[in-house]
C-alpha cells in the first residue's frame, strides 16, 4: 500500500528535495533506475547514483558512488531501487548519513523500515515513484 496517502506531504517532499541518492542505480537503460534518474536529472535534481559494482564509473554523466557514506555533500532524499531485503540497511545508511527522507520504489515497503527512519526524524515513502507521482502532482 502506497504511503503516504498525504498527497501534500509527497509534494512538499518533491518540492523541497534538491539532492538525491540514487542507491541501486543501473547503466542499463532497460532497467526503471536508469529511466527514472534520467527523469530526475532532466528536472533538476542532482542525481548521485550509488551502486558499489558500478563506483567510479559514470551513469548519465554522474560519477557512481559504492554506498551512501561516500556521499560528501548533504542528501536530501535516498530513492531505493533494491530488493526488499536490502531496505533496513539502506535505511540504516541513509540515517547514518543524516538524510532527510527515504524513498522506496514501487513495489518495496517495510514499516520497521519505515518506522525507524521516521523516529530518527527522516519523512519516508513507500510503494511509489516519483517519475510518476511529479505529473501526477502537477509539478
Amino acid at each position: 500500500m502506497p504511503y503516504p496517502k498525504n498527497d501534500a506531504a509527497i509534494r512538499d517532499l518533491l518540492t523541497e528535495t534538491r539532492v538525491i541518492a540514487l542507491v541501486g542505480a543501473s547503466q542499463n537503460p532497460a532497467r526503471a533506475s536508469h529511466e527514472v534518474m534520467a527523469y530526475l536529472l532532466r528536472r533538476g535534481y542532482r542525481v548521485i547514483p550509488v551502486n558499489p559494482g558500478q563506483a567510479g564509473k559514470e551513469i548519465l554523466g554522474q560519477t557512481v558512488v559504492a554506498r551512501l557514506a561516500d556521499i560528501g555533500e548533504k542528501v536530501d532524499m535516498v530513492d531505493v531501487f533494491r530488493e526488499l531485503s536490502a531496505i533496513p540497511a539502506v535505511v540504516d545508511e541513509a540515517i547514518a548519513i543524516g538524510a532527510g527522507s527515504v524513498w522506496l520504489q514501487l513495489g518495496l515497503a517495510d514499516d520497521g523500515a519505515r518506522e525507524k527512519a521516521e523516529a530518527a526524524g527522516l519523512k519516508v515513502v513507500m510503494d511509489r515513484c516519483p517519475k510518476i507521482e511529479i505529473p501526477r502532482l502537477g509539478l
